[in-house]
C-alpha cells in the first residue's frame, strides 16, 4: 500500500495559524542569556512546553568589509563556545538606539579599523530558529577608510585579509567553522559573480 502525502504550498504554510500561547515565564536569567518557558496550544489540540533562549531583541549584525574587489578582511578572536580562536568576519550585537546601519559603520570601525563608505543588507539570518530568537543581518562593507575606534574586546584583534578567490581554502580552514560565516561568504561570493 502506497501512502501519499498532501504537499502543502508555501501560501498554505502562511495561513497556516500559529500556537496559542497559553503561558511564559522566564526560567533561567544571567549577564548575557535569558531562557523562557513557553506552554502552546496548536491548532489540533496538541499542548507542549517549549524552552527558548531570548536574544538581543534588536539583533546584530555581522559585516563583509571588502577592502577591495578580490580582498575581503576577516578577524582572528577567542570564541568561549568553542574554546578556541576562530576565523570569521566582525560582529556585533545592535546597541540600543541603533540602526543596522549605524552598528555595521561602528563595529567595521571597532573590529578592523575601517569606516565603510557604504554598507547594504544582504539578508538577515536566525541562529537557530529552533529554540533562539536572535537574527543577524548580514552585511557588506565598501569604501573602507583607515579609521579605528575603541571596541570592547578584551584583546587586540588580529586583522586577516583573505583572497576571494581562495574562498574554498578558507571553506577549509579548521578555524572557520560559524554557520553564519559560512552564509556571509557564500552571499558576496554570489554577489561578486563566484559562486
Amino acid at each position: 500500500m502506497m501512502l501519499f502525502m498532501k504537499k502543502n504550498s508555501p501560501n498554505d504554510m502562511k495561513n497556516k495559524p500559529l500556537p496559542t500561547v497559553l503561558s511564559k515565564d522566564v526560567v533561567v536569567k544571567s549577564r548575557i542569556f535569558t531562557v523562557e518557558s513557553q506552554a502552546l496550544e496548536f491548532s489540533n489540540g496538541t499542548q507542549v512546553v517549549y524552552e527558548r533562549l531570548l536574544g538581543n531583541p534588536l539583533g546584530a549584525v555581522l559585516i563583509i568589509p571588502m577592502l577591495d574587489d578580490d580582498t575581503v578582511l576577516l578577524i582572528r578572536e577567542f570564541c568561549i563556545g568553542v574554546n578556541r580562536y576562530e576565523l570569521g568576519f566582525p560582529k556585533g550585537n545592535i546597541d540600543p538606539g541603533e540602526t543596522w546601519k549605524e552598528a555595521s559603520l561602528r563595529e567595521s570601525q571597532e573590529e578592523v579599523g575601517y569606516l565603510p563608505e557604504k554598507v547594504e543588507l544582504m539578508d538577515s539570518v536566525s541562529l537557530a530558529a529552533g529554540y533562539m530568537t536572535h537574527q543577524t543581518h548580514i552585511v557588506l562593507a565598501t569604501g573602507l577608510t583607515p579609521k579605528t575606534a575603541e571596541g570592547d574586546e578584551p584583546e587586540p584583534l588580529e586583522v586577516v585579509p583573505w583572497k576571494l578567490d581562495d574562498w574554498q581554502t578558507l571553506l577549509q580552514h579548521p578555524d572557520f567553522s560559524e554557520g553564519r560565516a559560512y552564509a556571509a561568504l557564500m552571499l558576496v561570493l554570489k554577489e561578486t559573480g563566484r559562486i
